[in-house]
Protein backbone atom coordinates (compact mmCIF):
# COMPACT_ATOMS: atom_id res chain seq x y z
CA UNK A 1 0.00 0.00 0.00
CA UNK A 2 1.18 3.53 -0.79
CA UNK A 3 2.77 4.88 2.42
CA UNK A 4 1.11 8.35 2.49
CA UNK A 5 -2.31 6.74 1.98
CA UNK A 6 -1.62 4.18 4.70
CA UNK A 7 -0.57 6.93 7.11
CA UNK A 8 -3.65 8.99 6.20
CA UNK A 9 -5.99 6.06 6.86
CA UNK A 10 -4.21 5.18 10.11
CA UNK A 11 -4.45 8.78 11.33
CA UNK A 12 -8.18 8.90 10.47
CA UNK A 13 -8.71 5.67 12.45
CA UNK A 14 -6.80 6.96 15.47
CA UNK A 15 -8.61 10.30 15.31
CA UNK A 16 -12.01 8.58 15.24
CA UNK A 17 -11.02 6.28 18.09
CA UNK A 18 -10.01 9.30 20.15
CA UNK A 19 -13.36 10.95 19.51
CA UNK A 20 -15.24 7.74 20.29
CA UNK A 21 -13.21 7.19 23.45
CA UNK A 22 -14.43 10.36 25.14
CA UNK A 23 -18.08 10.41 24.03
CA UNK A 24 -19.36 7.84 26.58
CA UNK A 25 -17.74 9.63 29.54
CA UNK A 26 -18.07 13.29 28.56
CA UNK A 27 -21.39 13.64 30.45
CA UNK A 28 -19.72 12.13 33.53
CA UNK A 29 -16.87 14.63 33.27
CA UNK A 30 -19.31 17.52 32.92
CA UNK A 31 -21.17 16.43 36.07
CA UNK A 32 -18.02 17.29 37.98
CA UNK A 33 -18.48 20.95 36.99
CA UNK A 34 -22.23 21.57 36.61
CA UNK A 35 -25.44 20.37 38.28
CA UNK A 36 -27.02 17.25 36.78
CA UNK A 37 -29.92 19.25 35.34
CA UNK A 38 -27.48 21.30 33.20
CA UNK A 39 -25.40 18.42 31.81
CA UNK A 40 -27.51 17.87 28.68
CA UNK A 41 -27.35 21.54 27.71
CA UNK A 42 -23.58 21.76 28.20
CA UNK A 43 -23.09 18.44 26.37
CA UNK A 44 -24.97 19.72 23.32
CA UNK A 45 -23.21 23.09 23.43
CA UNK A 46 -19.86 21.37 23.74
CA UNK A 47 -20.44 19.29 20.60
CA UNK A 48 -21.89 22.22 18.65
CA UNK A 49 -18.95 24.47 19.57
CA UNK A 50 -16.44 22.17 17.90
CA UNK A 51 -18.63 21.88 14.80
CA UNK A 52 -19.05 25.66 14.67
CA UNK A 53 -15.29 26.24 14.77
CA UNK A 54 -14.89 23.69 11.98
CA UNK A 55 -17.45 25.46 9.81
CA UNK A 56 -15.28 28.58 9.78
CA UNK A 57 -11.74 27.24 10.06
CA UNK A 58 -11.73 23.97 8.09
CA UNK A 59 -11.79 25.80 4.72
CA UNK A 60 -8.90 28.03 5.86
CA UNK A 61 -6.84 25.02 6.94
CA UNK A 62 -7.64 23.30 3.67
CA UNK A 63 -6.36 26.31 1.71
CA UNK A 64 -3.32 26.47 3.97
CA UNK A 65 -2.52 22.83 3.11
CA UNK A 66 -2.65 23.77 -0.60
CA UNK A 67 -0.11 26.55 -0.06
CA UNK A 68 2.15 25.17 2.67
CA UNK A 69 1.69 21.43 2.26
CA UNK A 70 -0.44 18.68 3.78
CA UNK A 71 2.11 17.50 6.32
CA UNK A 72 2.44 20.65 8.49
CA UNK A 73 -1.34 21.17 8.63
CA UNK A 74 -1.94 17.54 9.56
CA UNK A 75 0.69 17.78 12.30
CA UNK A 76 -0.97 20.97 13.57
CA UNK A 77 -4.34 19.20 13.70
CA UNK A 78 -3.01 16.16 15.55
CA UNK A 79 -1.10 18.33 18.02
CA UNK A 80 -4.20 20.46 18.63
CA UNK A 81 -6.33 17.38 19.32
CA UNK A 82 -3.73 15.89 21.67
CA UNK A 83 -3.51 19.16 23.63
CA UNK A 84 -7.33 19.40 23.71
CA UNK A 85 -7.80 15.95 25.23
CA UNK A 86 -4.91 16.35 27.69
CA UNK A 87 -6.22 19.70 28.94
CA UNK A 88 -9.74 18.28 29.24
CA UNK A 89 -8.40 15.40 31.33
CA UNK A 90 -6.79 17.84 33.78
CA UNK A 91 -9.14 20.82 33.50
CA UNK A 92 -9.74 22.52 36.87
CA UNK A 93 -12.80 24.49 35.68
CA UNK A 94 -15.58 24.36 33.08
CA UNK A 95 -14.26 27.33 31.09
CA UNK A 96 -10.98 25.48 30.54
CA UNK A 97 -12.91 22.64 28.88
CA UNK A 98 -14.53 25.11 26.52
CA UNK A 99 -11.24 26.84 25.66
CA UNK A 100 -9.64 23.47 24.90
CA UNK A 101 -12.53 22.51 22.63
CA UNK A 102 -12.30 25.81 20.75
CA UNK A 103 -8.58 25.21 20.12
CA UNK A 104 -9.32 21.71 18.88
CA UNK A 105 -12.04 23.00 16.56
CA UNK A 106 -9.81 25.75 15.17
CA UNK A 107 -6.89 23.40 14.47
CA UNK A 108 -8.91 20.31 13.51
CA UNK A 109 -8.34 19.42 9.87
CA UNK A 110 -7.41 15.74 10.13
CA UNK A 111 -10.18 14.44 7.88
CA UNK A 112 -9.79 17.20 5.28
CA UNK A 113 -6.02 16.81 5.01
CA UNK A 114 -6.24 13.00 4.98
CA UNK A 115 -8.73 13.23 2.09
CA UNK A 116 -6.45 15.71 0.30
CA UNK A 117 -3.51 13.33 0.76
CA UNK A 118 -5.54 10.52 -0.79
CA UNK A 119 -6.50 12.77 -3.70
CA UNK A 120 -2.83 13.73 -4.18
CA UNK A 121 -1.68 10.10 -4.39
CA UNK A 122 -4.44 8.35 -6.35
CA UNK A 123 -5.60 8.28 -9.93
CA UNK A 124 -9.00 9.86 -10.52
CA UNK A 125 -10.73 6.52 -11.12
CA UNK A 126 -9.40 5.14 -7.80
CA UNK A 127 -10.57 7.94 -5.53
CA UNK A 128 -14.08 6.66 -4.77
CA UNK A 129 -12.57 3.39 -3.54
CA UNK A 130 -10.03 5.16 -1.34
CA UNK A 131 -12.58 7.61 0.02
CA UNK A 132 -14.63 4.53 0.86
CA UNK A 133 -11.65 3.09 2.73
CA UNK A 134 -11.35 6.35 4.63
CA UNK A 135 -15.02 6.19 5.62
CA UNK A 136 -14.56 2.57 6.71
CA UNK A 137 -11.54 3.49 8.86
CA UNK A 138 -13.48 6.30 10.50
CA UNK A 139 -16.38 3.93 11.14
CA UNK A 140 -14.08 1.29 12.60
CA UNK A 141 -12.56 3.87 14.92
CA UNK A 142 -15.99 5.02 16.04
CA UNK A 143 -16.95 1.40 16.81
CA UNK A 144 -13.76 0.58 18.73
CA UNK A 145 -13.46 3.95 20.49
CA UNK A 146 -16.66 3.85 22.58
CA UNK A 147 -16.00 0.25 23.60
CA UNK A 148 -12.50 1.10 24.81
CA UNK A 149 -13.71 4.37 26.31
CA UNK A 150 -16.36 2.56 28.31
CA UNK A 151 -13.71 0.24 29.76
CA UNK A 152 -11.39 3.15 30.64
CA UNK A 153 -14.34 5.07 32.04
CA UNK A 154 -14.74 2.36 34.65
CA UNK A 155 -11.34 3.37 35.97
CA UNK A 156 -11.86 7.14 35.88
CA UNK A 157 -13.80 9.73 33.92
CA UNK A 158 -10.45 11.32 33.08
CA UNK A 159 -8.74 8.15 31.81
CA UNK A 160 -10.42 8.07 28.35
CA UNK A 161 -9.33 11.66 27.71
CA UNK A 162 -5.71 10.80 28.49
CA UNK A 163 -6.00 7.74 26.25
CA UNK A 164 -7.40 9.93 23.45
CA UNK A 165 -4.50 12.37 23.93
CA UNK A 166 -2.05 9.49 23.65
CA UNK A 167 -3.74 8.20 20.48
CA UNK A 168 -3.48 11.60 18.81
CA UNK A 169 0.08 11.90 20.08
CA UNK A 170 0.83 8.54 18.47
CA UNK A 171 -0.70 9.80 15.24
CA UNK A 172 1.45 12.92 15.46
CA UNK A 173 4.64 10.86 15.86
CA UNK A 174 3.59 8.50 13.08
CA UNK A 175 3.04 11.40 10.69
CA UNK A 176 6.27 13.10 11.81
CA UNK A 177 8.39 10.05 11.05
CA UNK A 178 6.71 8.41 8.08
CA UNK A 179 4.51 10.91 6.24
CA UNK A 180 6.16 12.60 3.29
CA UNK A 181 4.72 15.72 1.71
CA UNK A 182 2.26 14.84 -1.07
CA UNK A 183 1.40 18.35 -2.24
CA UNK A 184 3.79 19.86 -4.75
CA UNK A 185 4.76 23.24 -3.33
CA UNK A 186 5.57 24.25 -6.90
CA UNK A 187 1.82 24.08 -7.56
CA UNK A 188 1.00 26.17 -4.51
CA UNK A 189 -1.25 29.15 -5.04
CA UNK A 190 0.90 32.33 -4.78
CA UNK A 191 -1.63 34.39 -2.85
CA UNK A 192 -1.36 35.76 0.69
CA UNK A 193 -2.87 33.69 3.49
CA UNK A 194 -5.73 35.37 5.31
CA UNK A 195 -6.67 34.55 8.89
CA UNK A 196 -10.16 35.95 8.47
CA UNK A 197 -12.46 32.96 9.21
CA UNK A 198 -15.12 34.32 6.83
CA UNK A 199 -12.67 34.05 3.92
CA UNK A 200 -13.28 30.32 3.96
CA UNK A 201 -16.70 30.93 2.39
CA UNK A 202 -15.22 32.80 -0.58
CA UNK A 203 -14.79 30.30 -3.40
CA UNK A 204 -12.48 31.04 -6.31
CA UNK A 205 -13.54 30.33 -9.89
CA UNK A 206 -12.14 26.79 -9.79
CA UNK A 207 -14.49 25.79 -6.96
CA UNK A 208 -17.37 28.13 -7.77
CA UNK A 209 -18.23 25.89 -10.73
CA UNK A 210 -18.92 23.10 -8.22
CA UNK A 211 -21.62 24.97 -6.30
CA UNK A 212 -24.36 22.61 -7.48
CA UNK A 213 -22.46 19.55 -6.30
CA UNK A 214 -21.65 21.32 -3.02
CA UNK A 215 -25.40 21.73 -2.57
CA UNK A 216 -25.95 18.01 -3.17
CA UNK A 217 -23.15 17.20 -0.72
CA UNK A 218 -24.74 19.36 1.97
CA UNK A 219 -28.19 17.82 1.45
CA UNK A 220 -26.76 14.29 1.72
CA UNK A 221 -24.92 15.19 4.93
CA UNK A 222 -28.06 16.91 6.20
CA UNK A 223 -30.15 13.78 5.54
CA UNK A 224 -27.57 11.73 7.40
CA UNK A 225 -28.37 13.68 10.57
CA UNK A 226 -31.78 11.94 10.77
CA UNK A 227 -30.42 8.55 11.88
CA UNK A 228 -27.53 10.25 13.69
CA UNK A 229 -29.85 12.23 15.96
CA UNK A 230 -33.02 10.11 16.11
CA UNK A 231 -32.04 6.45 15.74
CA UNK A 232 -32.26 5.62 19.44
CA UNK A 233 -35.25 7.84 20.16
CA UNK A 234 -37.20 6.41 17.23
CA UNK A 235 -36.28 2.84 18.21
CA UNK A 236 -37.47 3.41 21.76
CA UNK A 237 -40.72 5.06 20.66
CA UNK A 238 -41.63 2.74 17.77
CA UNK A 239 -40.11 -0.60 18.77
CA UNK A 240 -39.77 -0.17 22.57
CA UNK A 241 -36.06 -0.95 22.44
CA UNK A 242 -34.19 -1.39 25.68
CA UNK A 243 -30.54 -0.38 26.09
CA UNK A 244 -29.26 -3.75 24.84
CA UNK A 245 -31.36 -3.68 21.68
CA UNK A 246 -30.44 -0.05 20.98
CA UNK A 247 -26.74 -0.82 21.41
CA UNK A 248 -26.97 -3.88 19.18
CA UNK A 249 -28.67 -1.87 16.44
CA UNK A 250 -26.02 0.84 16.58
CA UNK A 251 -23.18 -1.68 16.54
CA UNK A 252 -24.82 -3.50 13.64
CA UNK A 253 -25.31 -0.28 11.70
CA UNK A 254 -21.69 0.77 12.23
CA UNK A 255 -20.26 -2.63 11.32
CA UNK A 256 -22.33 -3.14 8.16
CA UNK A 257 -21.73 0.45 7.07
CA UNK A 258 -17.95 0.07 7.50
CA UNK A 259 -17.97 -3.19 5.51
CA UNK A 260 -19.86 -1.60 2.63
CA UNK A 261 -17.51 1.39 2.63
CA UNK A 262 -14.44 -0.85 2.55
CA UNK A 263 -15.51 -3.58 0.13
CA UNK A 264 -18.48 -2.38 -1.94
CA UNK A 265 -17.86 1.29 -2.74
CA UNK A 266 -14.78 0.72 -4.90
CA UNK A 267 -16.15 -2.10 -7.10
CA UNK A 268 -19.53 -0.39 -7.55
CA UNK A 269 -17.93 2.93 -8.53
CA UNK A 270 -15.50 1.23 -10.91
CA UNK A 271 -18.27 -0.76 -12.60
CA UNK A 272 -20.97 1.91 -12.76
CA UNK A 273 -19.03 5.17 -12.62
CA UNK A 274 -19.25 7.68 -9.79
CA UNK A 275 -22.49 9.34 -10.85
CA UNK A 276 -24.43 6.09 -11.21
CA UNK A 277 -22.91 4.85 -7.93
CA UNK A 278 -24.12 8.08 -6.30
CA UNK A 279 -27.64 7.56 -7.67
CA UNK A 280 -27.62 3.93 -6.55
CA UNK A 281 -26.58 4.92 -3.03
CA UNK A 282 -29.23 7.64 -2.84
CA UNK A 283 -31.90 5.20 -4.03
CA UNK A 284 -30.84 2.53 -1.52
CA UNK A 285 -30.78 4.97 1.38
CA UNK A 286 -34.10 6.58 0.40
CA UNK A 287 -35.72 3.14 0.14
CA UNK A 288 -34.32 2.25 3.55
CA UNK A 289 -35.78 5.45 4.99
CA UNK A 290 -39.25 4.63 3.62
CA UNK A 291 -39.07 1.10 5.03
CA UNK A 292 -37.97 2.49 8.41
CA UNK A 293 -41.05 4.73 8.41
CA UNK A 294 -43.38 1.74 7.96
CA UNK A 295 -41.49 -0.89 10.01
CA UNK A 296 -43.62 -2.17 12.90
CA UNK A 297 -41.28 -4.67 14.60
CA UNK A 298 -37.77 -4.18 15.88
CA UNK A 299 -36.37 -7.17 13.96
CA UNK A 300 -37.35 -5.49 10.69
CA UNK A 301 -34.64 -2.88 11.24
CA UNK A 302 -31.80 -5.35 10.84
CA UNK A 303 -32.43 -6.26 7.16
CA UNK A 304 -33.08 -2.56 6.48
CA UNK A 305 -29.56 -1.88 7.78
CA UNK A 306 -28.17 -3.37 4.57
CA UNK A 307 -30.06 -0.84 2.45
CA UNK A 308 -28.89 2.01 4.68
CA UNK A 309 -25.31 0.71 4.49
CA UNK A 310 -25.59 0.50 0.70
CA UNK A 311 -26.59 4.15 0.85
CA UNK A 312 -23.11 4.81 2.20
CA UNK A 313 -21.76 4.24 -1.31
CA UNK A 314 -23.15 7.63 -2.31
CA UNK A 315 -20.85 9.87 -0.30
CA UNK A 316 -17.46 8.49 -1.46
CA UNK A 317 -18.76 8.55 -5.04
CA UNK A 318 -19.77 12.20 -4.67
CA UNK A 319 -16.42 13.04 -3.06
CA UNK A 320 -14.66 11.43 -6.02
CA UNK A 321 -16.79 13.46 -8.46
CA UNK A 322 -15.86 16.67 -6.67
CA UNK A 323 -12.20 15.72 -6.38
CA UNK A 324 -12.02 14.95 -10.10
CA UNK A 325 -13.50 18.33 -10.97
CA UNK A 326 -11.18 20.35 -8.71
CA UNK A 327 -7.62 21.22 -9.84
CA UNK A 328 -4.79 19.43 -8.03
CA UNK A 329 -3.70 22.69 -6.39
CA UNK A 330 -7.21 23.19 -4.94
CA UNK A 331 -7.73 19.76 -3.32
CA UNK A 332 -7.08 21.11 0.17
CA UNK A 333 -9.51 23.99 -0.30
CA UNK A 334 -12.08 21.53 -1.65
CA UNK A 335 -11.77 19.13 1.29
CA UNK A 336 -11.83 22.01 3.77
CA UNK A 337 -15.06 23.28 2.21
CA UNK A 338 -16.59 19.79 2.42
CA UNK A 339 -15.59 19.54 6.09
CA UNK A 340 -17.20 22.93 6.72
CA UNK A 341 -20.45 21.81 5.04
CA UNK A 342 -20.41 18.55 7.00
CA UNK A 343 -20.13 20.38 10.30
CA UNK A 344 -22.75 22.93 9.28
CA UNK A 345 -25.18 20.07 8.67
CA UNK A 346 -24.21 18.62 12.05
CA UNK A 347 -25.31 21.88 13.71
CA UNK A 348 -28.52 22.51 11.78
CA UNK A 349 -29.66 18.92 11.23
CA UNK A 350 -30.08 17.64 14.80
CA UNK A 351 -31.87 20.83 15.86
CA UNK A 352 -34.23 20.83 12.89
CA UNK A 353 -34.97 17.12 12.74
CA UNK A 354 -35.50 16.63 16.46
CA UNK A 355 -37.88 19.60 16.43
CA UNK A 356 -39.75 18.16 13.42
CA UNK A 357 -39.94 14.76 15.08
CA UNK A 358 -41.33 16.29 18.26
CA UNK A 359 -44.05 18.04 16.26
CA UNK A 360 -45.01 15.08 14.05
CA UNK A 361 -44.44 12.02 16.25
CA UNK A 362 -47.79 12.24 18.00
CA UNK A 363 -49.61 11.96 14.68
CA UNK A 364 -47.22 9.42 13.13
CA UNK A 365 -43.58 8.88 14.07
CA UNK A 366 -42.61 7.79 10.55
CA UNK A 367 -42.90 11.24 8.97
CA UNK A 368 -39.28 12.10 9.73
CA UNK A 369 -38.06 9.24 7.52
CA UNK A 370 -40.41 10.22 4.69
CA UNK A 371 -39.03 13.76 4.82
CA UNK A 372 -35.49 12.35 4.54
CA UNK A 373 -36.43 10.25 1.52
CA UNK A 374 -38.11 13.26 -0.10
CA UNK A 375 -34.94 15.31 0.29
CA UNK A 376 -33.14 12.83 -1.95
CA UNK A 377 -35.63 13.67 -4.70
CA UNK A 378 -34.58 17.34 -4.37
CA UNK A 379 -31.04 16.33 -5.34
CA UNK A 380 -32.03 14.86 -8.72
CA UNK A 381 -32.51 18.16 -10.63
CA UNK A 382 -29.30 19.46 -9.07
CA UNK A 383 -27.38 16.45 -10.36
CA UNK A 384 -28.72 17.06 -13.85
CA UNK A 385 -27.64 20.71 -13.68
CA UNK A 386 -24.18 19.71 -12.51
CA UNK A 387 -23.35 18.64 -16.09
CA UNK A 388 -23.75 22.25 -17.17
CA UNK A 389 -21.44 23.68 -14.51
CA UNK A 390 -18.71 21.02 -14.46
CA UNK A 391 -16.82 20.35 -17.64
CA UNK A 392 -15.70 16.83 -16.82
CA UNK A 393 -17.86 13.73 -17.29
CA UNK A 394 -18.36 11.39 -14.37
CA UNK A 395 -19.94 8.49 -16.23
Amino acid sequence: MNKPRFIALTVVTLDAMGLGLVMPVLPTLLRGFVPGTQVAWHYGTFLALYALMQVFFAPLLGRLSDRRGRRPVLLLSLAGAAVDYAVMAMAPALWVLYIARVISGVTGATGAVAASTIADTTQEDERARWFGYMGACYGAGMIAGPAIGGAFGGVSAHAPFMAAALLNGAGFLLACVFLKETQSIANAVPTPISINPFDGFRLDSALRALMTLFGVFFILQFIGQIPASLWIIYGEDRFHWNTTAAGASLAGFGAVHALFQAFVTGPVSSRLGEKRALLLGMTADGTGFVLMAFATQGWMVFPILFLLAAGGVAMPALQAMLSKAAPDERQGALQGTLTSLTNLSAIIGPLGFTMLYTVTAKAWSGWIWIVGAALYVVCLPALRRSHESVSKSYV
